[in-house]
């Protein structure tokens, strides 16, 4: 097929889609084929993303944009009696959202196998692989060959995209960016679903975050959202459920990468926010359910509150350390019961503590550099905190979580 004979290809292609029309299987085929191949131009690329964006994709075209996608690279494979246990984890992105850190290793120690393939920091969201980097000698880069050894070993790790995984996303991904078209349905529901279909999952529970500091600002468009993953997930052959959250304060008490590994692995040594533990264990509870390892979601919420505080998460986290490059004694020194993480783990230069202007309780301490905060922002921050009657002890009624949406 000549240059010129491609290019009327996909200006059809595109036309059809810029008219409101249905694309047919083949037509995704050849347009995520020209994706990855490099045979379509950038700026119909763009063209195509934009004609999707106004015009949406019906179910069947989301599904096969989706399994194209996941086709367009490496699908990994496990080994025969593994199958089952094989589950992951994708959240939408939240401010301080360290919930991976505590749920791969937890989910472990309830014995499944978690290969997370996580990013980084998008916008005003932390990424996991950020925190991760924070711990001297963390290696996010493993080749599949070492993947599968450390999960034979130690039941998860944490790592990037490689370059064979859904080569055609990365290419997507960027030039959705590029064209303002991020927030499209069909094309945040193919590039979520085609890398953990890449992954050959078992089991994907999806963490959907609604509110002022989500891309979705209200619960119905966040379950709209939800949905969309759900059933193209489920097409595929994934067991595939949801959870709604709230994303209208950070998650958990910390805000910064190694300031989020501490809190973590206070999570993982049976302290920290009752909030984030609910969310870990609703999230992690789903999972066994849809795994066949728990009956019920308040069972598996149980089983993985249990690793937490019987001490067999945190050890899979110093394992999974220890297996991704970080010295044994550095690994040993974060999981120990009574440790100066900051003998460790970098600390900002300098850390101011901010109080309530009326009562003058300390509240927040800001880790920084330079520039320092002015002070209109330091204004700012006093103003903005809001005092209530305090719980009676031992009462924990806040969640996060406003739904689940099972397969």
């Amino acid at each position: 097929m000549s240059h010129v004979q491609t290019s009327a290809t996909y200006q059809e292609l595109i036309r059809k889609k810029r008219d409101g029309g249905q694309l047919t299987q083949r037509e995704i085929r050849d347009f995520v084929q020209g994706v990855k191949l490099k045979t379509i131009q950038e700026s119909q690329i763009g063209a195509m993303l934009m004609a999707i964006w106004q015009k949406g994709m019906e179910t069947e075209e989301t599904h096969a944009l989706t399994k194209e996608m996941m086709h367009s690279g490496e699908v990994m494979s496990w080994p025969a009696e593994w199958e089952g246990l094989v589950v992951d984890k994708h959240s939408t992105g939240g401010v301080g959202d360290k919930v991976s850190l505590v749920l791969a290793p937890a989910l472990a120690a309830c014995g499944c196998k978690v290969p997370m393939i996580s990013g980084r920091g998008l916008a005003h969201t932390g990424g996991t692989l950020d925190k991760l980097e924070s711990i001297p000698g963390f290696n996010i880069y493993q080749p599949v060959q070492q993947l599968q050894r450390i999960l034979a070993e130690v039941g998860c790790c944490i790592v990037g995209q490689t370059e064979t995984l859904v080569p055609a996303d990365k290419v997507l991904y960027a030039l959705r960016d590029a064209t303002s078209t991020v927030d499209s349905l069909p094309l945040i529901t193919g590039s979520i679903i085609s890398k953990k279909g890449a992954e050959s999952l078992s089991a994907l529970v999806l963490d959907v975050k609604f509110g002022r500091a989500a891309l979705y600002k209200d619960l119905a468009s966040a379950k709209t959202l939800a949905q969309s993953l759900v059933t193209v997930g489920n097409s595929l052959g994934m067991r595939t459920g949801a959870v709604l959250s709230r994303m209208d304060a950070p998650i958990g008490r910390c805000v910064g990468n190694s300031l989020e590994v501490i809190e973590s692995l206070e999570i993982l040594k049976g302290r920290g926010s009752h909030t984030l533990i609910d969310l870990v264990t609703t999230l992690g509870g789903l999972l066994l359910v849809m795994s066949s390892r728990s009956a019920s979601l308040e069972e598996g919420k149980r089983a993985v509150a249990r690793t937490l505080q019987d001490g067999s998460a945190l050890a899979k986290f110093q394992a999974m350390m220890q297996a991704q490059g970080v010295a044994n004694h550095v690994a040993c020194s974060l999981c120990s019961a009574h440790t100066d993480y900051y003998s460790v783990l970098r600390r900002a230069q300098n850390q101011t503590e901010l109080k309530t202007q009326r009562q003058g309780q300390p509240w927040l301490c800001v880790h920084f550099e330079s520039p320092a905060l002015s002070p209109a922002q330091t204004l700012l921050l006093q103003n903005i905190l809001t005092l209530g009657t305090p719980l009676p002890q031992h009462t924990h009624t806040h969640t996060l979580v406003e739904e689940t949406i099972l397969p």
